[in-house]
């Protein structure tokens, strides 16, 4: 880590994601920046709060837009058939912004299961906002427990899916093993702005690197689901045409293929775009030391995530994650190890946080 032997006044940017299960990323900065300022009180820290596309996406767009406005869809349809909350944000412009985790998302599950869970919410949230009369649309694709390439949605925006019986076909991915016609006939169209996909993953579609083999585990799926659900999201692509080998075509269980084939939707990396709304790809380059973080630092980190394009920026990264699976560039701290177990570092991050921040503000001034 650069830093000074002096005590000169350092410009440090805090960036974390959201710590999954655990604490918003907002909230997550605010502990590491108490932590930093009890060491260095006479610093200057920019508190930006990211996402990259999944859970918080939201929020840290919210923040850092002024002007923009929390609407509620109303109860919709849950990834388990079960009604949640639904929920969109308007920006002054015209834009909706709809995050997928918050109608589909993994949390909403009471027992995970990829086959059958659903994005029918996420479409009824869409058919929300179109409602309301948005210009445009973002689309927050990331913490999906859906495997069904966008289906559910697109058939609560009025996409005809149906088996060689002419019956409607099961929800979620499993159901698309059955699909034999897709009729566009009552589709509602894609909003005159256009329609933009935030994704966290880079992965295509299908086989061993697409939606259904990787993600599709975390999700509650069986290696043999897997392979069904694979075999299932083929079918869906061979029916509606468009690119399933586009990268981050396998985000959200498919979703961003889905959307792409059906409305032209572009997918485009979630963490950079954040990073310019929310004001973090400018006050970078002005920055000594960027802390970032996220509940689990591995590989995957590395590839689409907050983390991965914090370390990208060109300036000093120092990285607090709740577990560090991986080995990180620079200066690292992990909750788990701080606080002797993950069990105890989930029973009070704040707490854990805080003297992460302490130690990274300890660690700038020696090196």
């Amino acid at each position: 880590m650069m830093g000074s032997s002096e005590r000169s006044i350092v410009r440090v940017v805090i960036a974390p994601d959201s710590f999954k299960g655990s604490l918003a990323a907002e909230d997550v900065a605010d502990a590491i920046a108490a932590g930093w300022l009890s060491e260095r009180p006479g610093d200057v820290l920019t508190l930006l709060p990211q996402a990259d596309g999944g859970e918080g996406t939201l929020d840290a767009i919210e923040a850092s837009v002024p002007g923009a406005v929390r609407r509620s869809a109303g109860a919709v349809t849950g990834p388990d058939g079960r009604p949640t909350p639904g929920e969109w944000l308007e920006l002054p412009d015209g834009t909706a912004v709809v995050e997928l985790a918050g109608a589909s998302g993994l949390p909403l599950m009471t027992v995970r299961d990829a086959p059958a869970a659903s994005t029918r919410g996420t479409g009824e949230v869409i058919c929300n906002a179109l409602e309301a009369g948005a210009h445009s649309l973002v689309l927050a694709l990331g913490g999906s427990a859906t495997t069904d390439g966008g289906s559910g949605a697109l058939s609560a925006l009025g996409l005809g899916l149906t088996d060689d019986r002419d019956r409607p076909i099961a929800e979620g991915g499993a159901g698309l093993a059955t699909l034999a016609r897709v009729d566009r006939g009552l589709l509602v169209p894609a909003p005159p702005g256009g329609v933009t996909l935030l994704t966290d993953v880079t992965n295509p579609l299908l086989g061993p690197t697409g939606a259904a083999h990787v993600f599709g585990p975390q999700k509650g799926a069986s290696p043999t689901q897997c392979a069904e659900l694979d075999a299932a999201l083929a079918r869906w692509a061979e029916l509606l045409g468009g690119d399933p080998d586009a990268p981050g075509a396998g985000a959200a269980g498919g979703t961003a293929y889905g959307f792409a084939a059906v409305w032209g939707a572009r997918i485009v990396p979630g963490a950079p775009r954040i990073a310019e709304l929310t004001g973090l790809t400018a006050a970078a380059a002005s920055a000594d030391l960027i802390i970032t973080g996220e509940g689990r630092f591995d590989d995957q980190s590395l590839g689409g995530k907050v983390v991965g394009h914090a370390l990208g920026l060109g300036r000093p990264v120092a990285v607090i994650a709740g577990s560090l699976a991986a080995a990180a560039p620079g200066w690292s701290m992990s909750l788990t190890d701080l606080a002797g177990s993950a069990e105890q570092a989930m029973a009070d991050p704040r707490r854990w946080l805080r003297e992460a921040g302490t130690l990274a503000a300890c660690e700038f001034s020696r090196s």
